[in-house]
């Protein structure tokens, strides 16, 4: 007879392995099936946030904006340096090692809690039984009162250019180079390539990023996205909108790919070639005929507001259901879900509060609604936009670029969203989300004592601006 548990959780990614400390501390006998083993033949856990994606991108970008501010912005505060050389070999194995660090404390904490971490690939049979195939080849099965499906995405490889591991990759092989590729092509000006590119352009790479649509960020808030391209262009960022690979062609160790723009077809040769157009759901091979999951037209997993599946007692969350690909959206339903389990049935996630962020030199975020959105719905709002160029603190760290932007109820004066572009927007842009979950007003956030002088205070001053009250910039002349 197999093993019973009360929850049984297939993939140990942000949201399976938040999935299943929550419901050990909860009390249920948990579990989590992982099938993505090291090269010493270890079961790591973490997915492909930790393993990479998030973690080891943002380790190089750390890394690379260090070496940059050597190179260009040290003599500007009085620093003199010379031959300053990038070791890639150094690079990688600092990023291997926090990468270590982080999959070996999940391990930590899932023996912490009391979480039976079970190797091997996972899949879904009727009546809740998962089915589970170890890298060895043998086959076991464990059953479960409750099942969280939460295996992740994988990139979308497209035909016109296939991944071939060497001249053309995908994030996973970008972020594996062994040297600094002298011309470097990017299909995607997405978020996952904006960041790769960011890493090599840094570090000496010329970059081409082509995108098949006309609108850069089309997600994010066109103001905040206009600035940001202007400043990336300024920076080295060759970004060609409107431009659709048509084909490729590999010779030797460099490739030439084929695309066309609203001047007609064109080609580019590149020692190296990222494809950044996507990501798509693991669900191939991950359930029995006779399983009941339901899927729609995208492979994404049919859920409800409460990440329940079509089958009673079957959860799925993360990149697996709707909504954006993002790791903390991911962790948020695994514990939501694990709450849900435990009897808290009434629990709810708030999706119109997710932040976003984009973590380039400087970074974009955001969260709430765009401008974009808010005239599409018909709501009257107000807008208040103060430049990091007005802040003592931007001017000491000598980086003033950007700003940041709120939207306000012209009615309510409750927040609507807040844009950043600048230094440290993932970090500031976490007082808009407070201020949403909280239902706060730009009153609330105009009469707060902030401390001077610090970035943040350029939140408090956006919604000073929104209502024509700014203490740092001009505001607009009364009509």
């Amino acid at each position: 007879m197999s093993e019973q548990f009360d929850v049984v959780v297939i993939g140990s990614g942000p949201a399976g392995y938040i999935a299943a400390i929550k419901a050990a501390q909860l009390g249920l006998k948990t579990a989590c099936v992982e099938k993505w083993v090291s090269d010493e033949g270890k079961v790591v856990n973490g997915g492909t946030c930790l393993n990479v994606g998030c973690i080891p991108s943002k380790a190089l970008l750390e890394s690379s904006e260090r070496f940059e501010a050597s190179q260009h912005e040290f003599k500007d505060h009085g620093i003199t340096v010379k031959d300053v050389k990038i070791d890639i070999e150094g690079m990688m194995k600092r990023k291997n090692t926090i990468i270590g660090n982080l999959t070996g404390g999940i391990a930590g904490l899932f023996k912490a809690n009391g979480v039976t971490s079970i190797e091997g690939m996972g899949k879904l049979l009727a009546n809740k039984v998962v089915e589970v195939t170890s890298n060895k080849g043998e086959v076991s099965t464990v059953e479960a009162k409750n099942v969280i499906l939460a295996m992740g995405s994988i990139p979308v490889d497209i035909p016109p250019t296939p991944n071939n591991g060497d001249t053309i990759v995908d994030s996973t092989g970008a972020l594996a180079f062994d040297k600094v590729p002298k011309r470097l092509g990017v299909i995607g000006a997405g978020v996952i390539g904006l960041e790769l590119g960011s890493v090599w352009r840094r570090l000496g790479s010329e970059v081409v990023i082509l995108e098949a649509v006309d609108t850069f960020l089309p997600a994010a808030d066109q103001k905040i996205a206009k600035d940001a391209l202007k400043a990336f262009t300024k920076q080295g960022l060759d970004i060609r909108l409107g431009s659709r690979v048509t084909g490729s062609e590999v010779k030797g160790k460099k490739v030439t790919v084929n695309f066309t723009d609203k001047e007609g077809e064109k080609s580019e040769v590149f020692d190296k070639l990222i494809v950044c157009v996507g990501r798509k759901p693991v669900t191939d091979g991950c359930f029995a005929d006779d399983s009941g999951i339901q899927l729609d037209e995208r492979g994404f997993v049919h859920v409800d507001d409460q990440c329940k599946t079509t089958v009673p007692g079957v959860y799925a969350i993360g990149d697996l259901v709707r909504g954006p690909m993002l790791a903390h959206k991911g962790e948020e339903e695994g514990v939501m879900v694990a709450e849900i389990i435990h009897g808290d049935t009434h629990v709810q996630m708030n999706y119109d509060a997710i932040p976003s962020v984009i973590y380039t030199h400087p970074e974009i975020a955001w969260v709430g609604k765009t401008e974009e959105e808010l005239k599409s719905a018909g709501v009257k709002y107000k807008v208040g936009q103060v430049p990091f160029a007005a802040n003592g603190r931007a001017m000491a760290a000598n980086d003033t670029t950007g700003s940041v932007k709120v939207l306000v109820d012209e009615e309510t004066d409750r927040l609507l969203g807040m844009h950043i572009f600048g230094l440290h927007a993932s970090e500031l842009v976490q007082q808009g989300l407070i201020a949403l979950e909280f239902g706060s007003s730009a009153e609330d956030i105009q009469m707060m004592c902030y401390a001077h002088p610090t970035l943040s205070e350029t939140v408090r001053e956006a919604c000073l601006a929104a209502d024509n009250m700014a203490l740092a910039i001009a505001n607009r002349k009364k009509r």
